[in-house]
């Protein structure tokens, strides 16, 4: 988490938490030219528009008064999804026993993405299984883990 993402999650999260919710992450990104700050939510019942829209309304006198971001940027709220990223060593334990996908940096055995039940996670390694075949990824070597909803 870069400066920015870190004093957002601080100003956000006392908002979200008094709306009945958890911030689940904070991310500034640039995409095709455009920054963008975004608070990602996660509820017992899940998220809906008006939930995003209340920690919007209440977040923005608050953003501009704190002024975290020099540049400009599009503000976004939105439920953190059924594939959401998995990054916290929380986050891992509780979906452990979930499907996840790892992407890789680089190909482990002709593949960059793998798919499997998250079966431990320790220090940034992630082992993951399918079947009776187990497969464990380095820190170095995973650039996102997220779940992965089976239809």
């Amino acid at each position: 988490m870069n400066r920015i993402e870190k004093t957002v999650w601080d100003l956000a999260l006392p908002v979200v938490e008094n709306s009945g919710y958890e911030l689940w992450d904070v991310e500034y990104v640039t995409e095709g030219g455009q920054r963008y700050l975004r608070l990602y939510l996660d509820g017992p019942d899940g998220v809906d528009l008006d939930g995003c829209e209340r920690v919007s309304r209440a977040m923005d006198p608050i953003l501009d008064e704190a002024d975290p971001v020099p540049d400009s940027y599009i503000f976004e709220v939105s439920s953190a999804g059924c594939e959401r990223a998995l990054k916290r060593p929380s986050d891992f334990a509780r979906f452990m026993g979930a499907n996840v996908e790892v992407k890789l940096y680089s190909a482990a055995d002709g593949a960059k993405q793998w798919v499997g039940k998250l079966l431990a996670y320790e220090d940034g390694d992630v082992t993951i299984g399918s079947g009776q075949e187990e497969r464990r990824f380095t820190k170095k070597q995973i650039a996102s883990v997220r779940l992965r909803m089976e239809i």
